[in-house]
């Protein structure tokens, strides 16, 4: 068969020998795979460099190419094989093709043989060229032609290449069965290659093919029975194998490379599991197994050859042949240093090698156990320790192997080896010896162990505990030795007493736990003990009990449970020696005392469960100590009315000298010790604590506390004693103070007087806390806290007598605070320790803390505050001042001096406990904000702020607390405690930065809810945003989060509020540094912006406040801040603003001058303030009008002119140079000129003087001139206006003509201001309309100056070259040249209405002239009536005759009256407000003029004007309104009726249900008398519901249903109803409701007088 297919082979071989390219296909199948594949190659190429995933258009020629592959597979193949052929293939076209070939296999099947067989041969071909199977494609089937190719380079006598060896194992391991009938040639020509290999990497490639062989070999005998190919038993691999084998071990093992080694021994493995169960190649591999043992002594690692070994030592057992005898020494040798030497450093598994050579020597104590015995004999002899400790180590893993074949001999052979030992005390040797008789323990061979064993482990015990306890901290390894000593002796001592009885142990280890002083012995021997007593109880040995209890007694009861009571009070030391002392408790408890034998039945338990719930990290230790106090107290009672706690308590008192200070153990042995005298007589307890007075260390604190602690708890039971034993102690010791040493006798350690005075106030006030309240009452003033006081008063008052006289006052008041019910009880020594205190605190330096005096003394002050008498509020004043400068002005300590900082930070606390305690009693809104820590909080030093800010939010936090509601803030004192607090939250300090936060969210909060405002999450959401921005140190960030705080901090305050604040701030001013300047200056500005439109009342307080703190602001950039803020507030409310600045006194100072520079630099701003000075000054030339609202009244306020010239000057002189301020030159020229005009005579006095002795005090001097002031500065100024027009000619002329000089004299004024006027008028551009305007004005005013002025400035506007002598008459001619003029003249009708205003001014200025000129006055008059003229000329036209009329009669006017009447009457509908206001005036003059002659004509006159009067008294404009109403009153008497004249009010204001009143009156009355009139009324009055004001029309609707409601039935029926309907109709389009609404009340009064009309006619209602 084999000759068959290597014949076939052989065909197949030359028939592929020479593959031809195969020929092109007809149907072009190859060009179309080859474009698909190299769209496939491009396409991954892309997605590789873009790291895509994979591409469509690769997808879909894959697709292609399989889906074509499904028709015609051979084609297709055939297509990718010839691919495969082409010269210069790129990987990527090869990965893709063998990747399609793969896909096509498994979807056909099988292929073609042609085709396999030439696949075969290129992937062979590529195989070779690679040196690696697999990288071009998948494994053809059938394997035979794989075989073949590979048989083909795998040949006798010759060196196959690497890749083919390794590709023989990887077949072979991945088809077994298969491969199997293979594998004999495959391992034959193997074998032929090894005397060829010469290179290492060769060897490293066979061994590793052979390693893979061998494990494929068991696996096919594993699953023999699944095989179809021919089998091949185990003997047949193991015969062949075994050359290999031997040639490995014998030839190859000897190569230098320790690679090569590794890979033969890690080969040898699978190789002997073939060979040794081979009995024939068995003994055969012994022989070569010192070639191996040879191996130990080379670089390669142990722990492989050990295991190679123990396979071999394995197999010897379980076969039952073993090794030769004569290779044992040899074995026990190698193996037994690889025990006992210290493994290379470069071997890196030497535990686990250890492992695998005990395994070998339990395999070989198996065999051969005597002659190992003796090996281990004679290695004992030699006193190395690595030997000794290697050979006790192997003996115990012997003795722990169980072997049923170990005899009686052997265990004495190996006993005899280790008490050959015994003697050595080096540590590692005794461990060794420890732990073989803990394993003979184990292994059942107790009587072995007993004597000799036991003695040894308690020695070993007893010597450990010495050593460990007695340690040298300059041998620490010696003291690990020993600690591992001990650690495996407890393991042995658990091991003997849970398996070994008797009482020779059990003695040992119970007079053990009663003397080691070493911990960590405690809890193993405990166990052990617990342990023994069980069995011993529970034995039947009578004696053995006796002999126990008897032994146990020698120890006593008393110390056996004061030792274990004082022990248990550190349970979880050495491994928990807690649990294990009360197991040992409870077992000995009828030994120890029986009466409480029931106590601890029941007691221990649940102390160990306590324990058992707990570790040594969640226990509690002052829980557990009351645990055991109550225990020991339970089990006491049990014993009363014996004498049973006396010896103990002497024995408690003789153990404190055998444990150090200080120790959790001792401190207990104190605690215990004074709760077992309180039980006791009292004499008894006088004898036992003098003695322990006496014996006491007072230089050690913890003895003293100790002692301290002691007196208490026997101050419970016997405080009568205690107090006698501490006053025959201080009788006893006040004979030796002279020498200032006490006790002695005692020549260990001396005392210190003032040692044992500090001890003494310390047991008295630990007396008053442990002693009973009512015997407390009794002895709390005398003996204890005088006594105190005594002690302290009489020593050196050194820092450990303060702390301890503190301390004592502490506890004493603390006793006394808790006792209940104390009702009266008033402590009297309160004041004497209080000024002690004081004078402590006072005391100590204010610039350092190097103790924690203070710190306990305002403790003591806060304990004392709480007992009666209270202090009075100036003690708490005292006591907080002193308190607070002890700790605030302390520097915060380094951040690596720990213990300093411990100090800082405890003062601290005791300052807010201090305070809190002081100040709650009388803590109040008012003593908030008047506490002593604002001085602090301004302080310059960082640490004071930080420190009082702290402890004001503690305070504010107890206020909120505790009476925010019952006593809330008062108005102010919100502002200014949030004014106090803002400019932190900019200080430098990051804590101090946060903590002011906390304060102001504090003081929103209480703010809140006392005035039950809602403050929302969104805002406290703010807050901590704003308080975490205020953690960084970006100084931009934390200006902008201190804003946004303002901002929300804002919405809570009250206008009186923002006041309070702001004045707050501005006091803080320059108190501080920059950064807190900036931050006052920041709240004001964001308070002013936020709320500025609601302060209109405040704002002269907050510019007050400003004004007056600016002169000390020095930085500018804070003083800038604050002029803005006054620019805003004068943005919303100027008048107030520019009021109170111009109240500021003469001359200004710097920060005044300041802000108007500022303004003038604003120049939009500048201009208002300009108009508003010019109204301050025009105010004084005009009527004085009434105010109608709060800026009203500062506008009208009074302010000194000579300020508000100089104002003036300064802004027009600080003003943008290039503005020619052409709009307010008119303005300021002539109100300047007006006011020049005011100082010419005395008629005005300038409240000036009042400012000016503001500044200075005294009498002013006599050269200064106010009134030369004012006109020099007035003068200035309008020379800077004439400047500022840039005009040359203009200034040469005014200065040629000496303008300036003439308005300086009074007595050229006239002359000056008419020559200044007319060069204005000469050279007028902007201004020609605006001049004359204001010099009607001027003519209006009631100061005759002004008007003279002002007469003077309109001639010269009239006739600008002519000079009119006589004011009068240059009024006159003005007035005809105006008329004759009028529309003509440059200057358009402005002369017109000048010249009419003149003529009006007439009657003023020269009533007299009026009646001599009365014709042409009057004719004037009307003729400004006639025609279509200019509503202002008219309008004056009006005005002058109003002025004439009131100076003339009823006959001077004449035949012009009826002209006057119906001219006046036609103006009463007009559009112009203005106009019907004068035709209103005009008419009511009318009226008083007439009299008997005129009556009859006016009478007529008034009908026709009723109808227009009365809806006009509702006109829209109220001059006109009021007027109307004046006039139709003056009127009312020419009707002739009583019943009018008495419902008439002649005011000129009357209320809308006063004048309905009256219509309706009026209308019953012309119902009765005058039907027709009112009929007429009616009809007049429905034209007016068309008006186009709404008010008119209302008032037309309201009269017209009142003139429905009246007219009688025969005039109803001449009513055109439809037509009035559909007017009133239409009027419900009307946009205005309410003439919506008057409409719709006069459409259902029309429509019921209409229903009445139909009623009443004779055919009703068809």
């Amino acid at each position: 068969m084999a000759e068959a297919s290597r014949k076939s082979n052989e065909d197949v071989s030359e028939e592929t020998e020479d593959l031809e390219p195969l020929e092109p296909d007809d149907s072009g199948t190859f060009q179309q795979v080859t474009n698909l594949l190299h769209i496939m190659d491009s396409e991954s190429t892309k997605t590789g460099a873009a790291g895509a995933g994979p591409d469509l258009r690769k997808t879909l020629a894959s697709v292609i190419i399989r889906e074509k592959a499904t028709t015609e597979p051979s084609v297709v193949t055939d297509a990718l094989i010839r691919c495969l052929q082409v010269p210069e293939i790129s990987a990527q076209r090869k990965v893709n093709v063998y990747s399609l070939l793969q896909e096509i296999v498994q979807q056909e099947g099988e292929l073609g043989e042609h085709c396999v067989q030439r696949l075969v041969t290129i992937a062979s071909k590529e195989m070779r060229e690679l040196l690696q199977v697999g990288e071009g494609g998948p494994v053809p089937k059938p394997l035979s032609l794989v075989m073949y190719e590979l048989q083909h380079r795998l040949r006798p006598l010759s060196l196959a290449e690497e890749f083919v060896v390794l590709t023989l194992a990887r077949l072979a391991n991945g088809n077994v069965f298969e491969f199997m009938p293979y594998m004999g040639i495959t391992l034959a020509t193997t074998f032929t290659m090894l005397r060829l290999a010469n290179e290492a990497k060769m060897h490293q490639v066979i061994c590793r093919a052979m390693e893979t062989f061998c494990k494929t070999v068991q696996f096919y005998l594993r699953h023999l029975e699944g095989s179809v190919y021919p089998v091949m038993t185990e003997e047949q691999f193991a015969v062949r194998l075994f050359p290999m084998y031997r040639y490995f071990v014998t030839v190859w093992l000897r190569d230098d490379n320790p690679e090569v080694k590794l890979g033969l021994i890690k080969s040898l493995k699978p190789m002997l599991n073939l060979l040794l169960p081979n009995d024939g190649l068995r003994e055969q591999v012994y022989d070569y197994i010192p070639l191996l043992l040879a191996e130990y002594q080379g670089r390669l690692e142990a722990l492989f050859i050990t295991q190679v070994l123990r396979q071999i030592l394995e197999m010897s057992v379980t076969t039952n042949t073993p090794v030769p005898q004569m290779q044992l020494h040899t074995i026990f040798t190698e193996l037994h240093v690889q025990v006992c030497s210290k493994a290379p450093a470069q071997q890196q598994y030497s535990s686990q090698n250890l492992t695998e050579v005990v395994h070998c020597f339990i395999d070989l104590a198996r065999s051969y156990l005597k002659e190992l015995m003796k090996f281990f004999l004679s290695q004992m002899e030699k006193s190395k320790e690595a030997i000794r400790v290697g050979t006790l180590t192997l003996i115990s893993a012997v003795v722990s192997a169980h072997e049923p074949r170990m005899n009686i001999r052997t265990i004495h052979l190996a006993i005899r080896v280790v008490k050959d030992t015994l003697s050595d005390t080096r540590p590692k040797v005794r461990m060794a010896i420890l732990r073989i008789i803990g394993q003979l323990a184990l292994s059942g061979f107790h009587d072995r162990i007993k004597g000799w064993g036991l003695k040894y482990v308690s020695v070993q015990l007893t010597l450990s505990t010495y050593k460990l306890a007695h340690r040298w901290e300059s041998f620490y390894q010696r003291n690990l030795e020993e600690k591992m000593v001990h650690k495996v002796t407890m393991d042995t001592v658990r091991v003997i007493t849970s398996s070994v009885s008797g009482m020779e142990f059990w003695v040992r280890l119970l007079c053990h736990i009663m003397e080691t002083d070493h911990t960590e012995a405690l809890t193993p021997i405990c166990l052990s003990l617990t342990k023994l007593a069980e069995r011993q109880l529970h034995a039947e040995d009578g004696e053995a009990k006796a002999t126990s209890k008897g032994r146990h007694a020698r120890a006593g009861p008393h110390w056996s449970l004061g030792a274990l009571q004082v022990l248990m009070s550190s349970p979880y030391k050495g491994e928990g020696r807690g649990i294990a002392m009360l197991n040992l408790l409870r077992t000995l408890s009828q030994s120890i005392a029986p009466s409480m034998a029931d106590t601890w039945e029941l007691e221990i338990p649940l102390l160990v469960k306590y324990l058992e719930e707990h570790t040594e990290f969640t226990w509690n230790q002052e829980t557990w100590e009351d645990k055991l106090i109550q225990f020991l107290r339970s089990s006491l009672k049990k014993t009363w009315g014996s004498n049973w706690s006396l010896p103990l308590s002497k024995e408690l008192n003789n153990k404190i000298e055998s444990f150090d200070s200080p120790s959790l153990e001792k401190g207990f042995l104190y605690r215990a010790l004074g709760f077992t005298l309180a039980t006791l007589e009292a004499d008894k307890v006088e004898v036992l604590l003098l003695e322990l007075l006496d014996k006491t260390d007072y230089s050690n604190d913890f003895d003293r506390e100790g002692v301290i602690l002691c007196f208490g708890l026997c101050a419970r039971g016997q405080v009568k004693a205690v107090l006698n034993v501490l006053h025959d102690f201080e009788d006893r010791i006040q004979e030796s103070e002279q020498s200032w040493q006490i006790g002695a006798g005692r020549k260990d350690h001396p005392w210190r007087r003032e040692t044992v005075k500090g001890a003494l106030m310390v047991m008295y006030s630990c007396v008053a806390s442990y002693c009973h309240p009512q015997m407390l009452l009794t002895h709390v003033d005398n003996p204890i806290t005088a006594k105190i006081i005594h002690h302290y008063s009489s020593s050196c008052q050194d820092i450990c007598l303060k702390m301890a006289f503190m301390k004592s006052v502490v506890q004493v008041t603390d006793a006394v605070k808790n006792i209940k019910d104390l009702e009266d009880f008033q402590f009297a020594p309160k004041a004497t320790l209080t000024g002690i205190i004081m004078a402590i605190i006072k005391a100590e330096p204010t610039d350092s803390l190097v103790s924690p005096v203070r710190t306990m003394a305002m403790d003591a002050l806060s304990y004392l505050s709480k007992l009666k008498p209270f202090y009075t509020t100036e003690e708490n004043s005292d006591l907080v001042d002193i308190s607070i400068h002890s700790v605030i002005s302390l520097q915060p300590p380094g951040e690596n001096n720990e213990s300093i900082k411990t100090l800082y930070v405890n003062a601290l606390r005791a300052l807010e406990q201090l305070m809190e305690g002081l100040v709650q009693r009388q803590l109040d809104p008012k003593g908030l904000q008047e506490t002593l820590l604002e001085k602090w909080i301004l302080s310059e030093k960082e640490w004071d702020r930080e420190k009082a800010i702290n402890l004001h939010l503690h305070l504010m936090q107890i206020y909120v607390q505790s009476i925010s509601v019952c006593i809330p803030l008062q108005l102010g004192q919100f502002g200014a405690l949030v004014g106090l607090i803002a400019p932190c939250t900019c200080d430098s300090h990051r804590r101090t930065r946060l903590a002011s936060v906390d304060v102001l969210s504090s003081l929103l909060d209480l703010h809140a809810s006392q005035t039950c405002s809602s403050w929302g999450a969104s805002k406290e959401l703010e807050l901590e945003k704003c308080k975490g921005d205020l953690q960084g140190s970006d100084m931009e960030k934390i200006f902008s989060a201190s804003s946004r705080i303002a901002k929300v901090a804002c919405l809570r305050f009250s206008c009186d509020e923002v006041v309070s604040l702001v004045q707050k701030l501005c006091e803080n001013i320059g108190a501080m540094n920059l950064q807190h300047d900036k931050a006052s200056v920041t709240w004001i500005g964001t308070f002013l912006q936020m709320r500025v439109k609601e302060l209109e009342d405040k704002v002269a307080e907050i510019l007050g406040a400003i004004l007056v703190h600016l002169p000390v602001v020095d930085h500018p950039e804070v003083r800038r801040l604050f002029i803005e803020g006054i620019l805003l507030l004068a943005h919303y409310h100027q008048e107030t603003i520019l009021t109170s600045l111009l109240r500021q006194p003469l001359p200004m100072e710097s920060p005044l001058t300041e802000v108007w520079l500022t303004v003038a630099e604003n120049l939009p701003l500048a201009r208002t303030m300009l108009h508003a000075l010019m109204g301050r000054l025009q105010s004084r030339f005009t009527p004085r009008a009434d105010a109608t609202s709060k800026a009203d009244i500062w506008r009208l306020a009074s302010v000194d002119p000579l300020m508000t010239l100089c104002t003036i000057h300064l802004l027009t002189e600080k003003m943008d140079q290039d503005d020619k301020l052409l709009d307010l030159f008119p303005d300021l020229v002539y109100t300047l000129l007006l006011q020049l005009s005011s100082s010419q005579g005395p008629e005005t006095m300038s409240p000036v003087l009042k400012t000016w002795r503001l500044v200075h005090m005294g009498t002013l001097p006599e050269e200064i001139n106010l009134q030369r002031c004012s006109r020099g500065i007035t003068i200035k100024s309008m020379q800077l206006l004439f400047r500022k027009l840039n005009s040359e000619p203009l200034l040469r002329t005014l200065e040629e003509q000496g303008v300036w000089t003439l308005l300086e004299s009074s007595s050229t004024f006239l002359q000056g201001a008419s020559l200044l006027a007319r060069l204005c008028v000469q050279n007028a551009e902007g201004y020609r309309q605006r001049l004359p305007e204001l010099v009607l004005r001027g003519m209006a005013s009631e100061a005759l100056s002004y008007r003279i002025s002002s007469t003077a400035v309109c001639v010269e506007f009239c006739f600008p070259v002519h000079e009119c002598p006589d004011p009068v008459a240059g009024e006159a001619a003005g007035a005809g040249g105006a008329d004759a003029g009028e529309g003509r003249g440059p200057g358009g009708r402005g002369p017109v209405v000048l010249s009419l205003r003149a003529l009006g001014n007439v009657a003023l200025g020269a009533p007299k002239k009026v009646r001599q000129y009365r014709k042409l006055l009057l004719e004037k008059c009307l003729c400004s009536l006639r025609g279509p003229v200019s509503p202002s000329v008219t309008a004056e036209g009006l005005e002058a005759l109003a002025k004439a009329l009131a100076e003339l009669r009823e006959g001077d006017v004449g035949s012009d009256f009826r002209a006057v009447s119906e001219r006046c009457r036609a103006f009463f509908d007009h559009e112009s407000e203005l106009l019907r206001f004068k035709a209103f005036v005009l008419f009511g003059k009318l009226a008083k003029v007439v009299r008997i002659s005129k009556k009859h004509f006016f009478k007529e006159g008034v009908k026709k004007a009723w109808v227009p009067l009365l809806p006009h008294c509702q006109d829209p404009c109220l001059d006109a309104a009021q007027a109307c109403v004046a006039t139709m009153f003056q009127c009312v008497h020419f009707w002739g009726w009583k019943a009018l004249e008495s419902s008439s009010d002649q005011s000129d204001a009357i209320a809308p249900k006063d004048m309905t009143r009256f219509q309706i009156t009026l209308c019953s009355v012309l119902t009765q008398k005058k039907p027709a009139v009112l009929y007429s009324f009616l009809l007049e009055t429905m034209t007016y519901v068309k008006s186009n004001l709404s008010r008119i029309r209302i008032a037309a609707c309201n009269l017209a249903g009142i003139i429905m409601k009246q007219v009688s039935a025969h005039y109803l029926k001449k009513l055109d109803f439809p037509t009035l309907r559909n007017s009133l109709q239409e009027l419900q389009l009307d946009s205005d409701p309410g003439v919506r609404r008057a409409s719709l009340e006069t459409l259902k009064i029309l429509d019921t007088c209409s229903h009445h009309w139909l009623l009443a006619s004779p055919g009703g209602i068809s």
